[in-house]
C-alpha cells in the first residue's frame, strides 16, 4: 500500500460498487455484445469493454458502437443497452473474492460501511440485494439518489449523513478517478484500489488518492491507525 501522510480518525468505510466491491463487467459487457450479435456484428473483446465499465452505459455503448452522446443513434443504443442489462443484472456478477474477507471483518468489528455508486438505484438495489450486500450495508446510495452523481460530493455527503458520521471520519474506496475526486470534494480520505477497472487515461498513481492498494485488508490497517 502506498500512502500520503494524513492524520487518521476514521469511523466508517464507503465503497464504490462496480469494480470495487463487485465484478459486474461480465454482465455489462455481455449486454453490449448481445446488441452486437443481434445486428450480425462481431463481439467486442471483453478486455476492451471491461475498462469502460466505470463510464457506465455511455462508455460501453461508445466502445461497442463508436458513438458518443449527441450522435443520432446514441440515445436509442443506450436505452437498448440498459434494457438488456436489466435482464441480466446478476447472471455472472459476483462480489470480488479479495473484498469478501474485508466486509466480513468490518461486520465482525461493527464498523459501519456503505456503498456509493453512480449506478442508478433501480439497478444498484436489486444487485446488492441478490448478492447479500444490501442488508449488510449501512447505506446504499445510487447515482440518482441525490441531484448530482460523482465526481460531485453530494452522494458521499448523503451517505455520511445517513450513517450519522462526519465526512472527515469516512474512508471512500474506489477504482476510478471520479471516486477520488468525489472523495476529496467531500472531505473524505480516499483509497484507490488496483484490482478494479481503472478506466482509461491517467494511471492510478496520478489520481491523487491518499492511499493506493491492491490488498483489500490494507483498509483495516487504516482504520486501526485511528
Amino acid at each position: 500500500m502506498t500512502s500520503r501522510p494524513m492524520k487518521p480518525d476514521f469511523a466508517a468505510v464507503l465503497f464504490d460498487l462496480d469494480g470495487t466491491v463487485i465484478d459486474s463487467a461480465p454482465d455489462l459487457a455481455g449486454a453490449a455484445n448481445e446488441m452486437l450479435r443481434a445486428r450480425g456484428l462481431p463481439e467486442a473483446p471483453y478486455e476492451r469493454l471491461r475498462v469502460t465499465v466505470g463510464s457506465g452505459a455511455r462508455g460501453l455503448v461508445g466502445e461497442a458502437f463508436g458513438v458518443v452522446p449527441g450522435d443520432d443513434d446514441f440515445i436509442a443504443l443506450r436505452d437498448e443497452f440498459l434494457d438488456r442489462y436489466a435482464l441480466r443484472l446478476t447472471n455472472e456478477t459476483r462480489v470480488f473474492d479479495i473484498v469478501k474477507p474485508l466486509l466480513d471483518a468490518l461486520d465482525a468489528q461493527a464498523v459501519p460501511w456503505g456503498i456509493v455508486t453512480n449506478k442508478a438505484i433501480r439497478y444498484a438495489e436489486p444487485i446488492t440485494r441478490t448478492l447479500g450486500l444490501f442488508d449488510r450495508a449501512g447505506v446504499v446510495i445510487g447515482g440518482d439518489s441525490t441531484p448530482h452523481s460523482k465526481p460531485h460530493p453530494a452522494p458521499l455527503l448523503e451517505a455520511a449523513r445517513r450513517l450519522q458520521i462526519e465526512p472527515a471520519r469516512c474512508l471512500y474506496v474506489g477504482d476510478d478517478l471520479r471516486d477520488v475526486q468525489a472523495g476529496h470534494a467531500a472531505g473524505m480520505c480516499t483509497v484507490a484500489v488496483s484490482w478494479g477497472y481503472l478506466g482509461v487515461g491517467n494511471p492510478i498513481e496520478a489520481w491523487g488518492a491518499h492511499h493506493i492498494t491492491g490488498n483489500a485488508m490494507d483498509i483495516l490497517q487504516l482504520l486501526r491507525m485511528a
